[in-house]
């Protein structure tokens, strides 16, 4: 009696009041960015922020080509890391859509194949070789079943999975070793079969939770855009200060408080490097775009100075980076002296 209850599994009526309570089986993901926020995230660059103040005070002092060289600039550096972000935000959804694959479940006795994102905590789901797993399961059948679990341990090769026993403690399980009752979500299954009882889905799965973690992650800003900060406010302070400076002179001096006014703003802009920030703003307006030639996803501009001040990269796992498969490059004696391995006939 026992056993036809289990292989029933859930009705569609607790599967549904399940996925209320619970929610959907996916992980938590940051919020959409939309081309307006994109560009908003963009114009609180201090690069950008003098380009365009250094274009409306040119405009208003009547310097009309220097204030359109600047705007130009500006409009240029803009448009292309929205174009950039843009794409890139569009290709990460279509690989979020990737990533909820579509579950074999067993439902009021009956086997159906639902989306990934409505499987809920006590559904039965059906593995064979192939799938991914929707979800975290403890297995009720297996089938010489081997699952990838890369994803989770950085280990590439198989590892063995077993069915659940009455003195297992699934409280202590993690995905570590072979003959674990336990298989992951997110998780390949290479080799055989088996049905697994849903234990936990989205955040509160192993995968949900190395995201939760992620997430609470805060990332330091980017050296250049640190220096960045850090020049345009000296070059606020001391411009400004140099420009009430000016205009006090020029009127007590002179009397013409407005053309001590005008005065005072062109030596203030005179003494701004507004050429930093058209440099900074166009090369990095440039990186993005090479970047994206060679099929690279930037979601930051900033990611791109990080890259280009890599000088080296680490990797401890054979198999996560490279092609699982190592290869001798020297042999090194007891005497210290080295030599290459012969080159395979």
């Amino acid at each position: 009696m026992v056993a036809h209850e289990i292989i029933r599994g859930l009705t569609e009526a607790d599967a549904e009041a399940r996925l209320k309570m619970e929610g959907p089986n996916e992980l938590s993901r940051s919020e959409h960015r939309t081309p307006l926020r994109i560009i908003l995230e963009v114009l609180r660059e201090p690069m950008l922020v003098l380009l365009l103040a250094g274009g409306v005070i040119y405009l208003a002092l009547g310097d009309v080509k220097e204030a359109i060289i600047l705007v130009v600039f500006a409009t240029l550096s803009i448009l292309i890391t929205v174009i950039q972000e843009t794409r890139t935000e569009r290709v990460l959804e279509a690989l979020r859509n990737l990533t909820s694959p579509r579950a074999l479940v067993i439902r009021d006795g009956e086997r159906r194949r639902i989306a990934g994102r409505d499987v809920v905590s006590g559904d039965l789901v059906v593995l064979a070789e192939g799938d991914r797993v929707p979800a975290d399961a403890v297995l009720i059948e297996a089938q010489d079943l081997q699952t990838d679990e890369s994803l989770l341990t950085g280990e590439s090769v198989p590892v063995r999975k077993r069915t659940r026993t009455d003195g297992d403690e699934l409280a202590t399980v993690r995905p570590s070793g072979d003959d674990l009752p336990v298989v992951f979500s997110g998780c390949l299954v290479v080799r055989g079969s088996g049905i697994g009882e849903v234990v936990a889905t989205g955040p509160r799965s192993e995968i949900g939770k190395i995201g939760q973690s992620l997430s609470a992650v805060e990332t330091e800003p980017p050296r250049l855009q640190a220096q960045t900060h850090r020049l345009v406010r000296i070059c606020a302070i001391g411009g400004a200060s140099v420009c009430v400076l000016a205009v006090v002179l020029y009127g007590l001096m002179r009397g013409g408080w407005l053309d001590a006014l005008l005065a005072g703003i062109a030596l203030g802009m005179a003494m701004l490097p507004e050429e930093f920030p058209v440099v900074l703003a166009v090369f990095m307006a440039m990186g993005a775009w090479r970047i994206s030639r060679a099929r690279v996803l930037t979601r930051r501009a900033a990611a791109i100075e990080a890259l280009g001040s890599a000088t080296v990269l680490c990797t401890d796992k054979t198999g996560t980076l490279t092609e699982n498969r190592m290869s001798i490059a020297e042999l090194r004696l007891g005497d210290g002296r080295g030599c290459r391995p012969m080159e395979p006939p």
